[in-house]
């Protein structure tokens, strides 16, 4: 080979390596390249999905109460009225097998029929047979009946007091409940309750009829029971009679010392009212939801629902209301118990102010 040929051959011999060497080079930066791809997508998959676990916990909070109670009222537990117990039963069974959270169990009064030993004897028993969160109850005027009672258990007006007292009812109520006085409040989980109570009945002031006379006493301890919700923070209040229209003091069948109550309440926001006595099946033409400085919800009843004309016709049904509070709105529902469904007609959502 001479000289010449041998440059040509190793010329040539060096442009092939080189052009091996770039090769490899381009075959290993597309590698990098796709491998920087794969591993890119990879963690753009890996943090999608961890937004997306950080989003379903934050959806599914907002989708649960922060807290959520029962108000029932006017349960009328009789054992000669057999249907109270029932529905009563029928109310429990739902409220301790229901899929939502109840935190507490609010009654509204008339827990009894005559307020006697024997009718509180039933309702500790129906009360002992589940597993219920915390109940908390005010009286009713139906509480205070046993002073009709005569000596053979009949109702009999002529004779009325019969030697009872409308103390000796209040004493029932509050060794029930382990109270001092008929009314009381709650914190639970954070929120408060107030149950509101009926002090005193005909046997004490004949003027009062079936209507809730409130002391002064008991006025001013709900001005300082609402002192730590001036910071708009919701209140959860409990009576039995429903209030008059505005402007008006109640009479029998209502909660008497209205016009002082209302003047309580106008300084806070995000007060709910609860009352009973009034039996209104949610299913009928009666109004249930009033909107004042407060806002005002007319239960139905568990032991006896009644139509607008206060006929006791759907001897079936068994109804309370469902509220669940979230951290902007509270939602109140009502439950029809012996079909364990929602009644559609009663359904409100309630944005804080």
């Amino acid at each position: 080979m001479t000289r010449r040929a041998f440059v040509v051959w190793l010329l040539g011999l060096l442009a092939w390596g080189a052009a091996l060497v770039v090769g490899f080079l381009e075959l290993m930066e597309r590698m990098g390249r796709s491998s920087r791809l794969l591993d890119g997508g990879a963690r753009s998959q890996a943090a999608d999905g961890a937004r997306a676990e950080q989003r379903e916990p934050r959806q599914e909070a907002e989708a649960v109460p922060l807290f959520a109670f029962m108000v029932l009222s006017d349960l009328h537990i009789s054992k000669h009225d057999p249907g109270t117990i029932r529905h009563l039963k029928q109310a429990l069974t739902d409220i301790e097998q229901m899929d939502t959270r109840v935190g507490a169990i609010a009654l509204t009064g008339d827990l009894t029929e005559y307020g006697t030993d024997e009718e509180y004897g039933e309702l500790r028993k129906l009360l002992a047979a589940y597993k219920l969160p915390p109940v908390y109850a005010n009286m009713g005027n139906h509480d205070y009946y046993h002073v009709w009672l005569d000596r053979s258990g009949q109702f009999n007006p002529k004779t009325m007091p019969h030697g009872k007292t409308d103390w000796q009812s209040r004493e029932r109520f509050q060794q029930f409940f382990g109270l001092k006085k008929p009314y009381h409040d709650a914190w639970v989980n954070g929120h408060h309750l107030i149950a509101l109570s009926q002090e005193t009945y005909v046997q004490e002031r004949p003027e009062v009829g079936e209507g809730a006379w409130y002391s002064e006493e008991q006025l001013r301890w709900l001005e300082q029971q609402l002192a730590p919700h001036k910071d708009g923070s919701p209140v959860f209040i409990l009576t039995h009679q429903p209030l008059p229209p505005a402007g008006q003091d109640g009479k029998s069948h209502q909660l008497i010392p209205a016009q002082r109550l209302r003047a309580i309440l106008k300084p806070y926001k995000n007060v709910f009212v609860f009352c009973g006595h009034r039996h209104q099946d949610f299913a009928g033409k009666g109004e249930h939801y009033v909107k004042e400085g407060f806002h005002y919800f007319h239960n139905s009843s568990v032991g006896r629902v009644l139509n607008e004309k206060y006929e006791h016709v759907a001897k079936e049904k068994a109804q309370g209301m469902y509220v669940e509070v979230f951290a902007d709105r509270v939602r109140l529902r009502g439950r029809e118990f012996a079909s364990r469904k929602w009644v559609k007609e009663a359904d409100w959502t309630v944005p804080f102010a």
